[in-house]
């Protein structure tokens, strides 16, 4: 299809969002802590304020029924992670303003290979009640020592009125809390003010995020743009746009960087970028799923089935960090039971339509390229009998959308650990996050030899007996792809977001969840430690998902005792 030219009206528009943008980083710059404080306040309340709307809005562009437990991936990765986002930050902004580092409270720790950690999950009596039973740390890179992180958490807002012009953010199209935390990260983490022009996929949402960004359009920090691919070309080629961030695909940024067509591969060949200014990028991946062999019950098997179908199915397979490769081991004398139950959970898993552009035409291209594709209800396919030594396009292409592919690797747990960490690293598109799924038993068993594999994956987020995802929705770990990418090899990315400690660059996040849910998981003795969390209510499964989304929304605004129960109850329900 064709993307329509840029009318002369548009550049208009464009020009004057960022005049507006180069006058108003002068107010951004007289700004101080407080007043940046009280601007974050103001627009948490907006948030509050419009959530139901935003949800709505998000619901109908994705064609959810209203009735549909899947509206809760809605509440859950809209307003929710805003929310706590905006909590997150004013909290660093208190600490600063009390000449105290954002980091004092979280508790510090040390990695493998000499790295410094950072505790952010749990955070306070909150955290150990709805998330019980997950963590997660941020690791700095070897070298970084306790005291470097201290003094250096706070980036821009260590210096707050040395402002860095005018940045472009391309919003993505997917999950509708990216280009509101993307915003927030250029602001207060960089000191830009910020152009955001909105996916073409997302124009349903500008009325709902101009109320949200109101109080920060008002001071001239802001502009919402919508458009096509000309409004964004446009935007991000404009003379007085400094700096460009992007979420999307590694096709999406070599056209932006480098532009299309032959010339445009010609331009990466040479390493003569088109785009001639800073541009960092949350980008996909193929993001695998390493299932550890071990001694599973068939509650087992089937919970963590439907773990990976979430993994896989969640906001219909159109996730960054989607899982695409499920890597088991041949040797698995269980493999055939869990494939049985994989193949169940990705079948059951509530039928939803295919709302993102060329999902149909990417996973007709998936089947063309493995005779052998089986497909399962709801559109979704499977790919099994990879083989190892020339796997094909599952490993590298990302097909953002649902499709599953299975490969089997030889070995024992450890032997299997080692052969699949090798090749995660070495032969999977992208960075961005990858996850392991192990018995409590095997973790016991590996000892450091699973600590050691967490610190050999290159990828920005590595989950263990959880989904990356609860990654992106922990407001104080960071988000993006593993550091060390350039323009002209982006993999994943460059940079990160959300990281609301505000950490002087960090390498990754390590998450780290129950391998059984409540109440099967309260049973130390068999099943490692105890933990409080029922199936989590990202779940594509979870019946009640609405109800928590709203509820989780609805306590993030107001955090408080006595609205437990209810969320407690609706979780047990799920």
């Amino acid at each position: 299809m064709t993307t329509p030219p840029l009318t002369a009206e548009q550049a208009r528009t464009i020009d004057r969002a960022v005049d507006d943008l180069v006058r108003g980083e002068a107010a951004w710059a007289a700004c101080g802590l407080a007043e940046r404080r009280e601007l974050l306040q103001r627009v948490r309340a907006a948030t509050v304020a419009h959530a139901r709307e935003w949800v709505r809005a998000a619901a109908a562009y994705k064609r959810l029924p209203e009735d549909s437990p899947l509206v809760g991936e809605e509440w859950i990765t809209g307003p929710y992670p805003v929310l706590t986002s905006l909590a997150a930050l004013t909290a660093s902004i208190e600490a600063l303003e009390a000449g105290r580092s954002p980091v004092d409270g979280f508790p510090l720790g040390r990695a493998p290979g000499g790295r410094v950690s950072v505790r952010v999950l749990p955070h306070g009596v909150w955290d150990r009640l709805l998330l019980n039973g997950f963590s997660a740390e941020v690791w700095m890179p070897p070298g970084v020592t306790e005291e470097e992180v201290r003094d250096r958490a706070g980036l821009a807002l260590l210096h707050p009125a040395g402002t860095g012009g005018v940045g472009a953010v391309l919003g993505a199209g997917n999950i509708t809390s990216i280009p509101i935390l993307d915003v927030l990260y250029e602001l207060y983490a960089n000191n830009r003010v910020v152009a955001l022009k909105l996916n073409p996929v997302t124009d349903g949402l500008l009325d709902v995020f101009g109320k949200v960004l109101a109080p920060l359009t008002e001071l001239g920090a802001v502009r919402v743009l919508t458009g096509a691919a000309g409004a964004g070309s446009y935007l991000v080629h404009h003379p007085k746009v400094g700096h460009v961030h992007l979420t999307g695909s590694v096709e999406t940024h070599d056209a932006i960087v480098f532009g299309t067509g032959e010339e445009g591969a010609a331009r990466k060949r040479a390493g003569t970028p088109l785009l001639a200014k800073p541009v960092t990028s949350e980008l996909g991946g193929v993001s695998p799923t390493i299932v550890v062999p071990g001694d599973w019950s068939e509650a087992d098997l089937r919970y963590q089935a439907e773990h990976l179908a979430t993994q896989k199915l969640h906001n219909g397979g159109y996730n960054c960090v989607a899982s695409q490769v499920v890597v088991l081991s041949s040797a698995w004398r269980q493999k055939e039971q869990f494939l049985a139950h994989l193949r169940q959970a990705l079948g059951d898993a509530p039928v939803r339509p295919a709302y993102y552009p060329g999902s149909d035409t990417r996973v007709e291209r998936a089947v063309g390229a493995y005779p052998g594709a089986l497909r399962l209800d709801g559109g979704r396919v499977l790919l099994t009998g990879l083989d190892p030594a020339d796997p094909g396009p599952a490993l590298t292409a990302e097909y953002f959308g649902p499709v599953l592919a299975v490969l089997e690797l030889p070995g024992d747990a450890r032997q299997f650990l080692d052969e699949a960490v090798a090749t995660a690293n070495g032969r999977m598109a992208g960075t961005l996050g990858v996850n392991l799924i192990a018995h409590p038993r095997t973790i016991d068993s590996l000892g450091s030899a699973l600590d050691r594999a967490i610190a050999e994956l290159r990828y920005g987020t590595v989950a263990l007996n959880a989904w990356t995802g609860a990654g992106y929705l922990t407001a104080t770990a960071t988000w993006g792809a593993h550091p060390g990418h350039t323009v002209d090899d982006v993999q994943s990315g460059i940079g990160v977001v959300h990281n609301a400690l505000l950490l002087d660059g960090p390498e990754r996040t390590v998450v780290r969840g129950p391998f059984r849910p409540a109440p099967r998981a309260l049973l130390p003795l068999r099943h490692g430690k105890p933990a409080l969390s029922p199936k989590p209510p990202w779940f594509v499964t979870h019946r009640t998902a609405a109800t928590m989304g709203r509820l989780l929304v609805d306590f993030a605004a107001a955090p408080r005792w006595t609205a437990l129960p209810r969320i407690f109850a609706s979780a047990l329900r799920g």
